[in-house]
């Protein structure tokens, strides 16, 4: 099943954004194009190579039993 462009949008990223990360160490947002420069996967700003990857916007909603 394919999110297409409107269901990157709708998570908060636009199609030419990709998945994007955060550094742990600086904070700061990586998308993947940037990490596809480098040959190593690390931070460009601080060059820590923990990263996390940002969860899209979505409420999750459960119903109470």
């Amino acid at each position: 099943m394919s999110t297409g462009l409107r269901g990157l949008e709708e998570m908060g990223e636009s199609a030419s954004e990709g998945i994007s990360y955060i550094c742990v160490n600086c904070g700061s947002r990586v998308t993947s194009e940037e990490l596809e420069l480098t040959p190593e996967i690390k931070c460009p700003f601080c060059g820590y190579r923990v990263l996390k990857k940002m969860r899209p916007p979505i409420v999750k909603r459960v119903k109470a039993r």
